[in-house]
């Protein structure tokens, strides 16, 4: 059986992180709409199974402490949010040590050669490629280190 729904959490997860961390230290609306396509609502204004599965996942990030946030704008957004410093941190620090990288990137400059080896980088690359199965592993890389 195919988990979908986990595979959309992942994705949800971390387009936010992603998003945010774009923005950091700057607080910030993030809107479910900015998040994930054709998430509307239907003729009497109650968002679809897919928005409120994006919001839910927003929430979660912040009970988790991935995330804070002032104040939610309907089901639609949160609001003044910004990621914790432990999510800072793990976007930001390499996720392989600087003498394991491969030959490629040490032919980079090192600042270059830094940013490509952060969880940041993975998951925009994991993002880029609209690869579900890549998307999954930085949100497991994410969450488990």
């Amino acid at each position: 059986m195919n988990d979908i729904h986990i595979d959309e959490f992942y994705q949800d997860c971390v387009k936010t992180l992603v998003q945010l961390y774009n923005s950091f230290p700057r607080l910030t609306t993030l809107y479910v709409d900015d998040l994930i396509t054709n998430a509307g609502t239907d003729e009497y204004g109650i968002p679809n199974r897919r928005h409120k599965a994006c919001f839910d996942a927003m929430l979660w990030l912040a009970s988790e402490g991935y995330i804070r946030y002032q104040d939610t704008i309907r089901q639609d957004a949160l609001d003044q949010v910004v990621l914790t410093e432990k999510s800072f941190l793990r976007l930001s620090l390499p996720t392989t040590a600087p003498d394991n990288l491969d030959n490629k990137k040490n032919d980079l400059p090192p600042s270059v050669a830094r940013k490509q080896a952060t969880m940041a980088w993975h998951c925009r690359q994991a993002l880029n490629n609209k690869g579900g199965e890549a998307i999954a592993r930085a949100a497991l890389q994410f969450f488990t280190e």
